[in-house]
């Protein structure tokens, strides 16, 4: 029987409702706080649930809601410059696809879930401070108001305000040398399957894309670019002038200067510098704990954010509801979680550098692609640990 009642979680937006779910189920209250005085659907793009991600969010019982609007994604294929396929990753046998959903779709779910289970939701509340005492926690917010409970969660994003009163030392999110950009092509004439999401590594740079029931071909692309532009300083210069630049980076590579050619301003989705966090040395102290992208944020390259804060959210859940010593129960949840979030971490910081990288070693992995993907690319070594990751709930967690 947990012996921790209440959590204060810190950060509305994807992490913390479902950290809210799991600890509902583990017979923990919660009260979630978050810093924007509005909600935040409407906001955002897409991201990709994969079948770890799906079976985490079956235990809290988000699957079904998810997977209702979600895209199934049954192919996955890499492709060069001149848009012919080198290789295709059709998932892995027993497991559901990979559901592709629009941020905002995601969100709407997780707070209508909240609000069915009771969960309180607070918005405009900016965590300021933290006071702690042998037997409880209290948040101090910048309206002058306050909460107190017995443990406080910190979801709050790559920008975590926890994660600095926890270590006021721990880095900040770094640069992966690359600005990214989304948008729609229609009229282009090239068909692209709703469910298969193609890989382009082109000959200057990256571009994935998919299409819509609807018709539309969607895309996202990675400029490199050598300053770190947040999404309002790149959305300051006009869209007509990103969509030249993005225009001459991908006139030699098919598909893409097709999509781009019929992609107008309006349609252009501007989503600034690409960032990913280093590794967190401190992901607790005392009864202050970090979840989500506050702790393990791997670029989109990984397309596992949001399944790994899903897998986080259920390790802690049932770290807290089996361990009565609150800093043995933080330590088991580090131990859960730790290898493998910075594994996948690492593994998408090597696909950013090499969207990143300069013409001579992009001309080199153009030349050598085609014979790794032959000889070296083996999709049940590359996604079997990912992908058949699970998490039992009954299994009591160990200290």
């Amino acid at each position: 029987m947990a012996t921790i009642k209440h959590a204060l979680i810190i950060g509305g937006g994807i992490a913390g409702p479902m950290t809210a779910q799991a600890l509902h189920k583990a017979g923990i209250e919660a009260t979630i706080y978050e810093a924007y005085a509005s909600s935040a659907e409407g906001i955002g793009g897409t991201l990709m649930i994969a079948p770890n991600g799906l079976d985490a969010l079956r235990t809290i019982g988000l699957e079904d809601a998810v997977c209702a609007i979600g895209q199934p994604i049954t192919r996955m294929v890499i492709a060069n410059s001149r848009g012919k396929a080198l290789g295709e990753f059709t998932g892995m046998p027993g497991l559901p696809p990979s559901q592709l959903v629009w941020r905002t779709d995601l969100y709407r779910v997780l707070q209508q879930q909240a609000l069915a289970n009771g969960i309180p939701v607070e918005f405009g509340k900016r965590l300021v401070n933290v006071v702690e005492t042998p037997s409880g926690v209290t948040a101090r917010f910048a309206d002058g108001s306050s909460a107190s409970g017995d443990v406080l969660i910190g979801a709050d994003g790559i920008r975590s305000t926890v994660r600095r009163l926890i270590d006021p030392q721990a880095q900040g999110p770094q640069y992966t040398g690359i600005l990214g950009f989304g948008g729609y092509a229609e009229g282009s004439g090239i068909s692209a399957p709703a469910d298969a999401m193609h890989f382009v590594f082109g000959k200057n740079a990256f571009l994935g894309y998919w299409g819509e029931s609807a018709g539309r071909t969607l895309w996202f692309g990675s400029l490199p670019y050598p300053e770190a532009l947040s999404a309002s300083q790149a959305r300051a210069i006009p869209a007509a002038d990103w969509l030249h630049v993005l225009r001459e980076l991908y006139a030699d590579d098919f598909p893409a200067r097709h999509f781009l050619q019929h992609t107008t301003d309006d349609q252009l989705f501007i989503a600034g510098a690409g960032e990913m966090l280093p590794t967190i040395p401190h992901w607790h102290r005392g009864r202050m704990v970090l979840v989500g992208d506050a702790v393990h944020a791997p670029s989109s390259s990984s397309g596992q954010g949001a399944s790994l804060a899903a897998e986080s959210a259920i390790q802690l859940a049932r770290s807290l509801r089996d361990l009565p010593d609150l800093s043995q129960a933080f330590s088991a949840y580090e131990k859960l979680r730790r290898a493998r979030v910075e594994k996948v971490a690492a593994d998408a910081a090597r696909t950013n550098n090499r969207k990143a990288s300069g013409p001579l070693k992009k001309n080199l992995m153009h030349l050598l692609m085609p014979i790794m993907m032959k000889v070296f690319f083996k999709p049940e070594k590359v996604f079997g640990a990912l992908h058949n990751y699970r998490i039992d709930w009954s299994e009591t967690v160990g200290s």
